[in-house]
């Protein structure tokens, strides 16, 4: 009988429920980008994961604290810098007091951005 392959997720499951429990309660949504999932409010990513670990949105401001916090290193996109974005490996973000205090800082970040208007669809 042959075997068949089942497609493997880019991002760990587990994390993206880890994700869904502590954002609980807030207007937020998921939406499948770069080969991983985001995690949105109003328009604006949040966080994210990917095959590695996660990914945390927390600005410029926020940039030098974020990345004081183990295992938070600067987020690469094809050898690019995300500017504003880090990026913690899939231990850190399984961590519950580091990623708490990622959440904390991403969710300042993009509270205080305007609620992002949807574009028209083409068609």
């Amino acid at each position: 009988m042959p075997q068949t392959r089942r497609a493997a997720l880019a991002y760990d499951p587990g994390l993206a429920q880890v994700l869904r429990d502590d954002l609980a309660g807030r207007r937020i949504e998921e939406k499948k980008m770069f080969g991983g999932l985001a995690f949105l409010l109003n328009g604006h990513m949040v966080c994210g994961i990917h095959k590695g670990g996660a990914m945390f949105r927390v600005g410029k401001e926020r940039y030098a604290e974020a990345l004081e916090i183990a295992g938070v290193t600067p987020m690469m996109m094809a050898d690019r810098q995300m500017s504003g974005m880090v990026d913690m490996a899939g231990d850190g973000a399984l961590d519950d007091s580091r990623r708490a205090r990622m959440l904390d800082l991403a969710l300042a970040t993009v509270t205080a951005l305007p609620p992002k208007v949807a574009k028209p669809k083409k068609g």
